[in-house]
C-alpha cells in the first residue's frame, strides 16, 4: 500500500507533536518530516518533497503566507493544507489565492483533519465548515478578488450551476453525487467542465469565482 507522505510546518512543538501521533495512527499515512518555521519547513519539504503539507500560518520568520507560494511554486507536485487558528477572511482568500489546497481552522476534530488530508491528496479542496461561509461574505464586502480570465462563462449549463452551488457549501464529489443523485464520476467530469471553461485550476478558485460574478447565489 502506497502511504501518503506528510510534512508538517507548524512553531508549536506540542500541536505538532499532537498532530503526528494521531496521524501516525493511520495506515496510510507516514509523517515524513516536521519544521518549526517557515524557513526550515521550506528547506526539508525540497528534500522530501512529501504528498501533502500541513502548514501553519502564523510563525516567526518566514509566514505561512509567504510560505504556501513557494512551496506551491516549488513543488507543484505537493497539496499546501492551512491549518491554522485564524478565522480571518483576508488570511482565507490570501492563501487559498496563493494555491493552498485547503483552509483548515485547529479547533477541527481529528476525523475531520484525517477526511481532509486524504481529499486534498486527491486533489479536492478543504475548508472547515465555518470558512465557508466566511469566504462567501469576504469576497461579497470587498475580499481580495480571485481573478481568472473567463472563455465560456455564459455557457455553464444549470447542472454545472448545481454543481457550482455544492463547491461553494464545500462539498466532496462523493457529498454532490449523492445530493444531485448523480455517479460520482459524472460529478468529477462536470467539475473538470466547469474549470476548463473558466479557465481555472481549482474547486476553491471555481467556487470563488462563482460568487465573485453571481453565477450561484450564496
Amino acid at each position: 500500500m502506497n502511504r501518503l507522505r506528510i510534512f508538517l510546518i507548524d512553531d508549536h512543538n506540542l500541536f505538532r507533536s499532537g498532530v503526528k501521533a494521531l496521524l501516525a495512527r493511520q495506515r496510510d499515512f507516514e509523517v515524513v518530516g516536521e519544521a518549526a518555521d517557515g524557513l526550515e519547513g521550506l528547506k526539508r519539504a525540497r528534500e522530501m518533497k512529501p504528498d501533502v503539507v500541513l502548514l501553519d500560518l502564523n510563525m516567526p520568520g518566514i509566514t505561512g503566507r509567504e510560505a504556501v507560494q513557494m512551496l506551491v511554486e516549488e513543488l507543484p507536485q505537493t497539496q499546501v493544507l492551512m491549518l491554522t487558528v485564524s478565522e480571518d477572511a483576508e488570511d482565507l482568500i490570501d492563501t487559498l489565492k496563493s494555491g493552498a489546497r485547503g483552509y483548515l481552522l485547529k479547533n477541527i476534530d481529528a476525523e475531520f483533519l484525517v477526511d481532509a488530508i486524504r481529499r486534498a491528496a486527491r486533489g479536492e479542496a478543504v475548508m472547515s465548515p465555518q470558512m465557508t461561509s466566511k469566504l462567501v461574505q469576504g469576497l461579497q464586502h470587498g475580499g481580495r478578488e480571485m481573478t481568472a480570465e473567463v472563455a465560456d462563462k455564459d455557457r455553464i449549463s444549470p447542472r454545472e450551476r448545481e454543481i457550482l452551488m455544492q463547491l461553494v457549501r464545500g462539498a466532496s464529489n462523493k457529498e454532490m453525487a449523492r445530493e444531485l443523485k448523480l455517479a460520482e464520476s459524472t460529478v468529477k467530469i462536470h467539475v473538470q467542465n466547469i474549470l476548463r471553461k473558466l479557465n481555472l485550476t481549482s474547486r476553491v478558485q471555481a467556487a470563488v469565482y462563482a460568487v465573485e460574478h453571481g453565477i450561484v447565489e450564496k
